[in-house]
């Protein structure tokens, strides 16, 4: 009491000295506080590929020319399908809606991770992350369809061949352009809202290289068993209709195929079929792989390498499907290059 004009100081016993497991205690106290300033939309932080390598440097370089050869390899097939007029066909329009998919579907995750990469950044706003999402499902939900556009053309044309101009009129390309376009918004509509409503407070990581729904959910503290069930319905689904269109399809064909009396006929019609069936068998095992598997199938490494190869890779491989095995895309492009060598 004497010494009170001398500023005595005090000695503060708080929480963790009653606690018998301090540590897990200031952990939960961390999670306490993201969970609170959720609301203030607070950044997170993406894990991606990067940090898994032991040569980050040179992924990233690797990363990079993929991404150049898959914008350059779908710019220069929509560019000759704009401008051939032999390619100005329905089966060709459909392809083109593919590789704007492609270009787009590659822009969503590549360059951020690129610019992260070489920056040191690794945070993502949540308003940002919300972003991706809705880009991402919507185009992956629109692609889905289309490859079932695509092989219901491709049996109208092998089936009802002197009525495909009929079935598949210009108008009728237009219309299941905006169907697989709006089917694919529809799906990011539905589930980016929800699974950004969600509040987190696990951790500010997400074990992932861009904003996917699975590795978002992990970070949530509520019970999210419901909500991943619905998912689970609705992407079954998604996946289901156009499994039973595409199967339906093929199946049809390989009937007419077997029934053709001229070999060449056959010839024709699988080098035709077998590029789009390709495309399908690439585009669809990784997404039944992410979305339809129980999550006790996955694991963050394994979501993350499947991811690359349709997410990264499959906007490379399939320009090149659709050019190197098809003699009338190699055509317009000799004719294209012949124009550039021509002397003014």
């Amino acid at each position: 009491m004497a010494n009170h004009t001398g500023w005595v100081d005090f000695i503060l016993v708080g929480l963790f000295s009653q606690s018998e497991h301090p540590a897990l205690l200031c952990e939960n106290t961390e999670n306490v506080t993201w969970m609170a300033n959720h609301t203030g939309w607070v950044d997170f932080i993406l894990v991606g590929l990067f940090s898994q390598s032991e040569h980050p440097a040179l992924l990233c370089v690797v990363i990079f020319v993929i991404f150049l050869m898959a914008l350059s390899g779908n710019a220069i097939l929509i560019l000759l399908i704009h401008s051939d007029s032999r390619l100005h066909t329905p089966m060709y329009f459909l392809i083109g809606q593919l590789s704007v998919m492609d270009v787009m579907y590659i822009s969503v995750t590549v360059p951020k991770m690129l610019l992260d990469q070489v920056m040191g950044v690794d945070e993502i706003s949540a308003p940002g992350c919300g972003i991706q999402m809705f880009l991402y499902l919507t185009l992956v939900g629109s692609e889905c369809f289309l490859l079932a556009a695509m092989a219901y053309d491709r049996y109208v044309a092998i089936c009802h061949p002197l009525r495909y101009s009929v079935f598949m009129n210009h108008k009728v390309c237009l219309l299941l352009a905006s169907g697989c376009w709006f089917l694919g918004s529809v799906d990011g509509f539905m589930l980016t809202p929800i699974t950004m409503t969600f509040p987190f407070c696990r951790s500010r990581e997400i074990r992932h290289f861009f904003c996917e729904v699975p590795a978002v959910l992990m970070l949530s503290c509520s019970d999210t068993s419901v909500y991943e069930t619905l998912m689970y319905l609705c992407c079954v689904l998604m996946l289901l209709i156009p499994v039973i269109v595409i199967s339906s399809s093929y199946s049809f064909i390989l009937l007419t195929i077997h029934r053709m009396n001229s070999a060449e006929g056959r010839r024709k019609a699988f080098a035709t079929c077998s590029s789009h069936m390709t495309v399908v068998s690439l585009f669809y095992g990784p997404a039944v792989y992410t979305y339809m598997l129980p999550s006790s199938y996955h694991t963050p490494r394994k979501d993350m390498v499947v991811s690359f190869f349709y997410t990264i890779l499959t906007p490379v491989l399939n320009p090149l499907i659709y050019s190197l095995r098809n003699k009338d895309v190699t055509g317009a492009l000799k004719k294209m290059l012949r124009a550039g060598k021509a002397p003014y």
